[in-house]
């Protein structure tokens, strides 16, 4: 009986036959190719031909790379977006900063130099807050009685005057503004000197110069100032300006209507006047002079008598003849005639040094 090797070892031994032949012959191409360098054409059109079909061999793989690449990338975008985001509102917060000092820095500057030129001591103060009454106009400044603040100076910035300080804590006070409806303040026009008094009018943050006469000489654009009568405000301070002038012919007054020249509402720094200016001193009061009797009534002045007339008869004596005229001449202040004498009754008897009426027949 004969031996028959399986199938599968007939198909391994004819493998390893057909591998080493197609080695040997790889070798041998290699050794002509190395030396004799014929197979550069071969090579250079069987890559021409086989790249569509590694390309479309390798497409799995670039689409799973692909994917993989496109959600890191996307990743690290968001990633740098919120980093980014982050980094914008810093620098914005910084930037508004920066914006903020700048202005108070601008603001500070303009103060200084009004204070340099103000006659009087002055001071810095910062606006706390606004007072909580919704009905005035006031704020509070971080300046005291601490800091020799006393009631009644004015407060101003570097465009005009602001308001008065009209409450003192220790380490705060109190100012009312300007368009306060409290306030007042004696103003004149710039351009001509009319004097008059400016008055606040509360929310709408205006002035009103009331008791002008409407022929008044006030135009649109005017400068006010202040004029210094009050004793609180040094004269020449600037105040407002003259928005509207309703000039009634049939009115008493004249309407003008006023914008305040300085920052009332958008400041955070002010100054503060420390002494008001020197005014002399008041002439002391009259002494009341007691009210003389009738001196409210005038006398009719008449003609002075003419001769013969208001004299007493010749050989006239006693007390008629003593007694003047009641309308004699007039003096420094007017005489007034007596009052009339009451009459006396028929059956008096007469009176001494008189011949009584003869009886009729």
């Amino acid at each position: 009986m004969e031996y028959s090797p399986p199938p599968l070892f007939k198909q391994g031994a004819s493998a390893r036959v057909k591998m080493t032949v197609f080695a040997c012959i790889s070798i041998a191409l290699l050794l002509v190719d190395s030396h004799m360098r014929s197979l550069e054409t071969v090579r250079y059109y069987a890559g021409a031909v086989l790249s569509p079909v590694q390309k479309v061999a390798l497409l799995p793989r670039d689409a799973i790379y692909g994917v993989g690449d496109y959600f890191s990338t996307l990743s690290s975008l968001e990633k740098q977006v919120r980093e980014l985001k982050t980094q914008q509102i810093v620098n914005s917060q910084a930037l508004q900063q920066a914006r903020l000092q700048s202005a108070e820095n601008a603001q500070l500057r303009k103060l200084m130099d009004a204070r340099e030129r103000l006659p009087v001591k002055s001071q810095l103060a910062e606006v706390l807050y606004d007072a909580r009454d919704a009905n005035s106009r006031k704020i509070i400044l971080d300046r005291g009685t601490h800091h020799d603040v006393v009631l009644g100076l004015p407060v101003i910035d570097n465009q005009g005057v602001v308001g008065q300080v009209t409450r003192v804590f220790p380490f705060t006070s109190e100012v009312t503004l300007l368009s306060d409806k409290e306030q007042a303040i004696p103003v004149q026009l710039l351009r001509n000197g009319l004097r008059s008094v400016a008055y606040g009018r509360g929310k709408s943050g205006n002035l009103e110069l009331r008791f002008t006469a409407p022929n008044a000489d006030i135009q649109v654009g005017d400068v006010v100032v202040t004029s210094g009568l009050d004793g609180v405000y040094p004269a020449g301070l600037a105040v407002a300006r003259v928005t509207q002038v309703e000039n009634s012919a049939g009115g008493s007054f004249g309407g003008v209507i006023c914008q305040p020249l300085a920052g009332i509402t958008n400041n955070t720094q002010l100054l503060i006047l420390m002494s008001t200016p020197d005014m002399p001193a008041r002439p002391p009061e009259e002494a009341e002079r007691a009210p003389r009797k009738h001196n409210n009534k005038m006398a009719p002045i008449k003609d002075a008598p003419k001769e013969g007339e208001g004299q007493p008869a010749a050989g006239a004596t006693g007390a008629a003849a003593a007694t003047p005229a009641p309308n004699g001449a007039a003096g420094l202040f007017p005489v007034m005639p007596p009052p009339p004498k009451p009459a006396a009754p028929a059956d008096a008897a007469a009176a001494p040094g008189t011949t009584p009426a003869a009886a009729p027949a």
